[in-house]
């Protein structure tokens, strides 16, 4: 089959498409889908360069949002037929341990996302458990699809389940033009929510507001921090960071007394400085966010059914260009997600 693949650990030059790859075989509970088109994130930067904890074996695949059709289905799959245009769940559990049977699999002891130990969706097929399938939003091009399992899920859980927004909170999402950043804008919205997004340039600060952001503020040319308090003394109820090192003490700075930091992503380092007296004697709350249910992206996929929700999709480039496609998303020169082509 028509691959990617991650032939060492590096640059994007590791990145290298052939045509022979071999398909994969399915076990009794699986499915396999046929690509059509599987997003970028930020995740399979990391896992090119090697730079996780957690290394895949060589020749790797990379990509966990994946959009398709099934190609072929396990003796023991009963919800989906050959045929069903699908997404898949990008986090991967065993399914049978407390955690899972919970509704709590990423918590799995075992847990996985597609593309990053497991062989994810640079390719003409994939292989996944039968539970990760779901029906394709019927009103979403392949493309659009796939630009939102696991940006989506994981600020559903950073947002809905860990800050608990209300109506009232006031919130600051970080690099409101990124992935998770338009996912952020709109669930935030969609809660009634008041938003303050961060953007690099006035173009990227324009879409955040035709997004649904009540102010932009250039993280560039402003401190964010004083801009935050001239808006509101006491400060903001939540704040999103998925940048890391740079901005974490920047967003605890920005929260009012019982404030909640969700956080997840490291793109700017992973070593923090803390002032724990700050942190006590103000009841700040960090809480960290992995992914999320894969019940949750049901919930989601509805949404965007609805209407309620909208794939934000910069760019599609085919997949014999994910060197390209890399190199655009390391510039940050996206405005929501960029989509390889597959079939």
């Amino acid at each position: 089959m028509k691959a990617v693949i991650l032939e060492n650990f590096g640059d994007e030059k590791n990145l290298r498409f052939v045509e022979d790859f071999p398909k994969p075989n399915i076990k009794e509970d699986e499915v396999l889908v046929r690509v059509k088109a599987v997003a970028l994130n930020h995740l399979d930067i990391w896992v090119r360069m090697g730079a996780l904890a957690v290394k895949p074996e060589l020749p790797h695949i990379l990509g966990s949002d994946v959009s398709g059709v099934v190609e072929e289905v396990g003796s023991l799959v009963k919800n989906v037929k050959v045929g069903d245009e699908v997404i898949v769940a990008p986090g991967l559990s065993c399914g049978l341990c407390y955690e899972c049977q919970s509704g709590r699999d990423n918590l799995c002891k075992n847990y996985d996302i597609l593309g990053l130990k497991s062989k994810g969706g640079y390719a003409e097929f994939v292989k996944v458990p039968a539970r990760n399938v779901i029906p394709k939003p019927k009103n979403l091009s392949f493309e659009e699809a796939c630009s939102y399992p696991l940006t989506f899920l994981t600020v559903w859980n950073a947002l809905v389940r860990k800050a608990d927004i209300k109506p009232y909170s006031r919130v600051l999402i970080w690099a409101g033009s990124s992935g998770v950043g338009v996912a952020g804008i709109q669930i935030a919205k969609l809660f009634g929510a008041f938003v303050i997004a961060t953007a690099g340039s006035e173009e990227k600060a324009r879409k955040c507001l035709e997004l649904g952001a009540d102010v932009v503020i250039d993280h560039y040319k402003e401190d964010v921090v004083k801009k935050v308090r001239e808006l509101f003394k006491e400060g903001v109820d939540v704040v999103m960071d998925h940048v890391g090192e740079k901005t974490f003490w920047k967003s605890v700075e920005c929260l009012k007394r019982g404030g909640k930091l969700v956080f997840f992503g490291t793109t700017t380092g992973s070593n923090a400085q803390i002032d724990i007296r700050y942190l006590f004697v103000r009841e700040i709350e960090l809480l960290g966010t992995y992914m999320g249910p894969r019940a949750d992206l049901f919930k989601i996929t509805v949404l965007f059914e609805r209407g309620l929700l909208k794939p934000v999709v910069d760019r599609v480039f085919e997949l014999h260009q994910a060197q390209e496609a890399h190199r655009y998303l390391e510039n940050s020169m996206h405005f929501g997600k960029l989509v390889l082509r597959v079939s």
